[in-house]
């Protein structure tokens, strides 16, 4: 379920686009934070593919935690404390994740060791902080839900189905010009019926629609 912040009347809103920022040191220790927008029924692998890559490009961070957000539709969320003590790093990012009332964004801070160690208590306020400032770095943007189709038709009817894909505002995500032509594109949700039924009367029914997932990375 959403959080309490998040009432009925509330905006939704996610992130315009990827942000990164060198956080504090705190006693030697210096944290690095990144956040990305997701589609919401990709959720956990969208973080499981976003972890791989920092780990790989903060290979001497000692730590990865991480929260993440999702909704309306799943409404849901995750975190983890990347080997930190239970509640210092996940919790404290996923806390200001609410603060600022976004979804389907996702917060790892990454934590390269210091010279000093941390208690708790600077651990939270370490991750919670970095996830605060990298969060009023990024750009909020109202979120529309949006589906994901798989299009197939001969070629006789490329021009057809470009016409009504731009009066849709669809946006492009691959294409494959086999036998038949074969697109993916994304549309808002709210809008598949009517640009299903277009489809249709653009080609006199030759076309085939069906929703689809990315694949997992």
């Amino acid at each position: 379920m959403l959080p309490k912040a998040m009432s009925a009347a509330t905006e939704l809103r996610t992130i315009a686009t990827a942000v990164a920022i060198d956080g504090d040191k705190m006693k030697g220790a210096r944290f690095f934070a990144r956040a990305t927008a997701f589609d919401p029924t990709h959720a956990a692998d969208h973080a499981k593919a976003e972890l791989a890559t920092t780990r790989a490009a903060h290979p001497d961070a000692a730590h990865h935690g991480f929260a993440w957000r999702s909704g309306p539709v799943p409404a849901d969320f995750g975190w983890s404390d990347g080997g930190e003590p239970i509640g210092t790093a996940g919790k404290s990012i996923l806390q200001r994740i609410d603060q600022v009332s976004l979804l389907n964004t996702l917060v790892i801070v990454s934590r390269y060791p210091g010279t000093q160690k941390l208690s708790t208590s600077d651990l939270a306020k370490g991750y919670g902080d970095t996830a605060r400032v990298l969060l009023a770095a990024c750009t909020p943007v109202a979120f529309i839900a949006t589906t994901r189709l798989a299009l197939t038709f001969d070629y006789v009817y490329t021009g057809a189905v470009q016409g009504v894909l731009a009066a849709f505002q669809a946006v492009h995500e691959g294409a494959d010009y086999a036998t038949e032509v074969q697109l993916v594109v994304r549309v808002a949700s709210e809008r598949l019926p009517a640009i299903t039924a277009a489809l249709h009367d653009a080609t006199a029914g030759r076309i085939r629609v069906a929703p689809t997932k990315p694949s997992p990375a």
